[in-house]
């Protein structure tokens, strides 16, 4: 499980449309829907229910949204964390991921 496929996820929760979710990620949708299908896969089971213009959200994925976001917001307090302990040893004006 990558955390690009974790955002996708969240992003298509809240949007319930694969080309709004692609634009708020700011992906081409087939990279989102390759995250998704890829997601689904490790997880063992569809998060989605796709119909053409309908998107509804599975058991599966109801299930696992409140984890994935809870997951997704230690990510970030985590990369938070790192750039606020490394901001000291930086050169001014750069930003680096420890």
């Amino acid at each position: 499980m990558e955390l690009h496929q974790i955002r996708y996820f969240l992003a298509l929760c809240d949007e319930l449309n694969f080309t709004r979710a692609a634009k708020r990620c700011r992906v081409a949708q087939s990279s989102l829907t390759r995250g998704i299908k890829a997601l689904e896969v490790e997880l063992g089971g569809a998060l989605f229910h796709r119909e053409h213009t309908n998107t509804q959200l599975s058991r599966l994925g109801q299930k696992v949204r409140p984890l994935l976001e809870q997951a997704y917001r230690h990510a970030e307090d985590a990369h938070r964390q790192a750039d606020d302990f490394a901001r000291p040893y930086r050169q001014p004006g750069t930003k680096t991921r420890l």
